[in-house]
């Protein structure tokens, strides 16, 4: 044990004093900085005008929804119940970019439906709900009160809108949250695939100057691998603290500075918008304070960081073992340079494997394959973290830890392995690197 911590320290040290390594530690967190600020700044930009079909079989709004015109939305009127898929696929109605249902019921259940083609900005999601709870309350006091239309509103129930994806309507794909995701577990393939070529660059460059020959005088080949694997696993550790630290000094920065009116509360106050909506040009004030795009509501307000970073280390460190004896095997075994460059290119395939299997676990999380994703070993670290941003459904929380340890168990398993390989392949030298030798010396002990 000793032995393999001075390794590891040595290892560690190797890396630190590389100026790829610094590079990278703060290349990396300025491109993540970069894109999210221009996320943030262009994110919101949305159409500017908006024509709405509204399907109202039974005539409730009786074919009017404004007393004037508004130049940023248009509506106009169907007295038939209409398919979402017909209007979805439908030539003649491709020209709404949303349809609004209403049925005889909205009086009772205070609900209705909004079937978007694009996502509308926020500012326009309140303009759309103001106006049309704006109406119906029009219509209820001339069907049912005798209350004028002031003192019938200190009164009224909220109407609430639901604004969902035309072609999605079920809401079954996956939202800004499994974007989150699939960012966190492609930055664990990354690291993974960087610095597992690290391992692999290592240990091959010691076998070719024939330094390992010497290591070996003192070391169990064992500890000489679990010291590379565990001192260039230490400093992916370091460089992803320091990611997140930087990272996290950037986004604190552009809240403060640069977006610092995105997430005020108070000009985000329903309730006060409501009542400051009789006064026109307070209203788009209001609503011009609203104006602010899904992502950065995503990035400051609705990740759970303590979380997503704790299982993002876990799954980072049995991905990193479980991969990076691969590396460390394949460096040792190989006869020739050309050699590990061959046998890299499949841990290349289930690298990408991994990363489309969190794509595909997004865009269908309550798929049975999605599942199996989640429990192999080689796809684990993306699309638990996928699955984990998207919330795992009441009850099934326990699966997440089932995977990890999986994922864990799988990698002392091809650590024993890997040790077999490494031990027997270490020492060789000019040889050709084949399948058959694989066996031979993983069976060997």
């Amino acid at each position: 044990m000793q032995n393999t911590w001075i390794i590891s320290m040595r290892e560690l040290k190797e890396r630190l004093r590389s100026n790829s390594f610094w590079a990278m530690a703060i290349i990396g967190p300025i491109l993540v900085l970069v894109v999210t600020y221009l996320l943030f700044a262009l994110g919101g930009k949305h159409k500017t005008h908006w024509n709405i079909l509204v399907t109202d079989p039974s005539g409730i709004m009786q074919n009017k929804m404004m007393a004037s015109e508004d130049a940023s939305v248009s509506y106009s009127f169907a007295d038939n119940y209409l398919e979402i898929e017909e209007f979805a696929k439908g030539n003649r109605f491709q020209k709404f970019d949303a349809m609004l249902e209403v049925n005889e019921k909205v009086f009772s259940n205070k609900v209705a439906f909004l079937f978007y083609r694009e996502k509308p900005s926020t500012k326009m999601e309140t303009k759309i709900q103001y106006q049309f709870e704006k109406r119906l309350e029009e219509i209820m006091v001339g069907q049912f009160t005798e209350l004028s239309i002031a003192d019938f509103r200190k009164i009224k129930q909220p109407i609430q809108v639901g604004f969902r994806n035309v072609y999605d309507p079920k809401d079954e794909a996956s939202d800004l949250s499994g974007w989150v995701g699939l960012f966190f577990g492609g930055v664990i393939l990354l690291f993974i695939f960087l610095f597992g070529m690290t391992i692999l660059r290592s240990i091959s460059k010691e076998k070719s100057n024939r330094i390992v020959e010497v290591l070996l005088a003192s070391v169990k080949p064992r500890q000489l691998m679990l010291g590379k694997i565990t001192g260039i696993g230490l400093s992916a550790i370091i460089q992803f603290i320091l990611w997140v630290v930087l990272i996290g000094v950037g986004l604190y920065f552009m809240r403060a500075n640069l977006f610092p009116d995105l997430l005020d509360a108070s000009k985000m106050d329903v309730v006060q918008m409501t009542e400051a909506m009789r006064n026109q040009t307070l209203q788009q004030q209001m609503m011009s304070a609203r104006e602010y795009n899904d992502f950065v509501d995503l990035v400051f307000e609705r990740i759970n960081y303590g979380s997503m970073l704790t299982y993002f280390v876990l799954f980072f460190i049995a991905g990193y073992l479980f991969y990076g004896t691969f590396f460390a095997a394949l460096g040792a075994v190989s006869g020739s340079e050309s050699d590990g460059q061959q046998f890299v290119i499949p841990l290349i395939f289930l690298l990408i494997l991994a990363l489309y299997g969190g794509y595909y676990a997004m865009e269908n999380p309550a798929s049975e394959l999605t599942t199996w994703f989640s429990f192999i070993p080689f796809t684990a670290p993306a699309v638990c973290m996928v699955k984990l941003s998207q919330g795992y459904p009441e009850g099934q929380g326990y699966l997440l830890i089932v995977s990890f340890f999986i994922l864990l168990l799988s990698s002392v398993l091809v650590l024993s392995i890997a040790t077999r390989l490494y031990k027997n392949g270490i020492l060789q030298f000019g040889h050709r690197l084949g399948i058959r030798q694989l066996i031979k010396w993983s069976s060997k002990k």
